[in-house]
């Protein structure tokens, strides 16, 4: 292998091929800072050879050192692939443990994965056990997967020296994510004992088991990506720091909020995984949040105001004070009063901290602190007509709970300095502040009152459309978790804004679902054609075949081979008379008639079949159904972006923006074995894409709807019919 150089992204360090070259000494330059997107095999001679399997496969059948590496004979060979395709699945979250199981129940009779030496099928699993960090380690330590730990152990042990080499690899992963089960040498370990427990991201004066954190939604809607992005980034710190985390829902605003809401938000946070240790709320607060206030006006730090509000946001903008600025504690406290009680005085009236109305950083000039207010309070009623607002009330808790760090989004910044102030006037013990940048994608709106707007439209069918950046929307969507949360991570808590595409995040998602999700067939109704096959089988006779073919957990499907199939009007269209043509699954065919209408359309097709003939020379490979009264009717569903504008700014009326075409509907046929499918099932409709079931089978005169997944291909604009 010499004269060979391996490249690849220095994020992304393929490590089952550096395992598989340092243990076969293979002589092969690695060049980690390439601009490559996957890994490369650059030839000497110019030649290439792009993606891990594929690189791992040609080191295991070059490498001479290792007799077996690639397997002793074909049936060897054949179960390795199986393996290496198989050790992507280590990469879904949700898998994961799956996998690890399945691996032990395997392990329970061998000491390798294939035959009786160390193969590419164990250096694969193996490289992707270690490559998944501390998930990995925690199951290292308990009894749960015996099998698989002292196979793990024995490899890492037994080949410590050139797998020691990954360890500089290992650290190059992204932001977010932590790799630390590669073998180490007693000197490694001793160099790394005093950096144990240390987070890849500091925050700032955190200590190890005493950081403590807050999540805190306003219950004023559903929990969209841009939340989760803030509370995945608590749970992080919170994991790292070994501290804890407390779900407080900030409700201060009885006009915004309902029990509805709560209630859907403390299901997100669990669709996330958080694990908190408390859920409070800022009602809980309220007494201690008026006492404080009341604090203030006779320390000469508040005031009641009565400037009406425009007049007052003026006066903010030129930084000129307010007539009611130096009231007497005595005036404030009347006019105080007239508020808690509710009264039309009190209603004209607000409470406003004083600052410095000339500072240049206007989020100082004299925040407003309480407002009156009559309505009804989601959870205690009419108990309070003022309600704190957010800049009060945040500070307050957040040192009133013992929350070590509040992080927040950078759009924040510049009431950074409020906040602190905020504390030192109340007499609190400071909170740091810890910023990230907002999630921003482009296409999407995150602020709630647009989405609000869109559901009160009718424009989606609620909070949880397919259309929305909701959690709830994008897995009704097809999302898994694991790949929001991946995403978000591997950000970081990077504090650059930018504007992403949906495309990286759908692109991790099907990294997760496609080792996996059963495969099925689909036919579109409309101008679908019959191919007869005049040599077919005259009954028709039943097989059972895998629904992922490197996959077995997926199962198998029942398919059934008729005289009669069914194929899609497009392919028909593309047939010529005598093409050989591959019908998948099944094997080849030689249409002999190609009927059309007076429009020229096909309308028919016959031919005859050449099972012996070689799949590798037809131009078409064409998916199809039997003609029988088992199949099933389907409904794929496409969605497009709401809006039409990359970008919304805060100031942009929605309405101008709506795109009048988002969602397509398509009937096809689908073969019966999706009559078992549940709601919430990832499946690919061969050569169509990926799709999630929203709904299942009920009665055959009733549709399975399904709604198509993007796969992080570029962008297609829905066109209207």
């Amino acid at each position: 292998m010499e004269g060979i150089k391996l490249s690849f992204p220095p994020d992304s360090p393929p490590l089952s091929v550096i395992a598989a070259l340092s243990l076969s000494s293979s002589p092969v330059t690695i060049d980690s800072s390439a601009a490559t997107t996957v890994p490369t095999f650059v030839f000497s001679d110019g030649r290439k050879l792009s993606g891990t399997s594929v690189l791992l496969r040609y080191v295991g059948r070059s490498a001479k050192s290792l007799p077996g590496f690639y397997g002793h004979d074909a049936f060897e060979s054949s179960q390795i692939d199986e393996w290496v395709d198989y050790a992507s699945v280590f990469s879904s979250g949700s898998e994961f443990e799956n996998a690890c199981t399945r691996v032990d129940n395997y392990l329970q009779s061998g000491t390798f994965l294939v035959g009786h030496s160390l193969s590419i099928a164990d250096v694969a699993v193996w490289s992707a056990l270690a490559g998944s960090g501390p998930r990995w380690e925690s199951l290292r330590k308990s009894k749960k997967y015996q099998n698989l730990v002292r196979w793990f152990n024995s490899i890492s042990l037994e080949y410590a020296e050139p797998l020691n080499k990954l360890a500089s690899y290992t650290a190059k992963k992204p932001s977010g994510k932590t790799v630390s089960a590669a073998p180490r040498t007693k000197d490694q370990q001793a160099d790394n004992a005093n950096d144990k427990g240390k987070p890849e991201v500091d925050l700032p004066g955190a200590e190890l088991g005493k950081v403590k954190l807050r999540f805190a939604p306003e219950p004023s809607g559903y929990l969209h990506i841009g939340h989760a992005k803030a509370a995945l980034l608590n749970k992080y710190f919170a994991e790292r720091y070994q501290g804890e985390v407390i779900i407080r829902f900030d409700d201060t605003n009885p006009a915004k909020e309902s029990n509805e809401f709560v209630e859907n938000l403390v299901k997100d946070i669990g669709t996330l995984g958080i694990k908190y240790d408390r859920v409070t709320y800022t009602s809980d607060y309220f007494p201690d949040l008026m006492a404080m206030a009341e604090k203030l006006m006779r320390e000469g730090k508040a005031y009641v105001d009565d400037t009406p509000r425009e007049q007052m946001q003026k006066e903010r903008m030129d930084g000129i004070d307010s007539k009611c600025r130096n009231h007497t504690i005595e005036e404030n406290l009347n006019l105080w009063r007239e508020m808690i009680s509710g009264s039309v005085r009190g209603l004209q009236c607000c409470v406003r901290g004083k600052l410095d109305m000339q500072d240049p950083n206007k989020a100082m000039r004299d925040p407003v602190y309480y407002r009156c207010n009559p309505m009804s309070h989601h959870r205690i009623g009419d108990k309070y007509k003022i309600y704190p607002t957010y800049d009060f009330a945040c500070p307050f808790v957040d040192s009133i709970e013992g929350i070590t760090h509040a992080l927040r989004s950078s759009e924040y910044h510049d009431r950074n300095a409020q906040y602190y102030k905020v504390l030192e006037d109340m007499g609190l013990r400071r909170v740091e502040i810890y910023e990230f940048s907002r999630l921003n994608l482009v296409y999407t709106l995150l602020s709630k009152r647009k989405l609000l707007w869109f559901v009160q439209q009718g424009l989606v069918g609620g909070w949880d459309d397919p259309r929305f950046p909701t959690v709830q929307g994008i897995v009704r969507r097809g999302l898994k978790i694991e790949a929001l949360i991946q995403f978000i991570l591997e950000q970081g808590a990077s504090k650059n804004l930018n504007l992403m595409e949906w495309d990286k995040l759908w692109t991790i998602n099907k990294k997760i679902v496609d080792p996996v999700c059963p495969r099925h067939t689909a036919v579109i109704e409309e101008r679908r054609v019959l191919l007869t096959l005049t040599d077919g089988p005259d009954e028709p006779f039943v097989r059972m075949i895998p629904k992922h073919k490197k996959f077995e957990g997926a199962g198998e499907k029942a398919t059934t081979f008729t005289k009669n199939i069914w194929i899609e009007g497009a392919d028909a269209s593309a047939i010529s008379v005598n093409e050989e043509v591959t019908l998948m699954d099944w094997g080849n065919a030689i249409v002999k008639e190609v009927t059309k209408d007076e429009e020229g359309r096909v309308t028919a097709l016959s031919g005859v079949l050449n099972l012996q003939g070689s799949v590798k020379t037809t131009k078409l490979k064409l998916t199809w159904l039997p003609e029988t009264n088992e199949l099933v009717k389907l409904t794929l569903t496409d969605f497009d972006y709401l809006i039409t504008k990359k970008k919304l700014e805060e100031d942009d009326e929605v309405a101008t923006f709506v795109n009048p075409y988002t969602k397509k509907e398509t009937s096809a046929l689908g073969d019966s074995n999706m009559r078992n499918l549940q709601r919430g099932d990832v499946i690919q409709l061969e050569r169509k894409g990926y799709y999630r079931c929203d709904v299942p089978f009920v009665k055959s005169s009733k549709p399975i709807v399904l709604f198509s997944i993007p796969d992080g291909r570029q962008h297609q604009p829905l066109a209207a019919n």
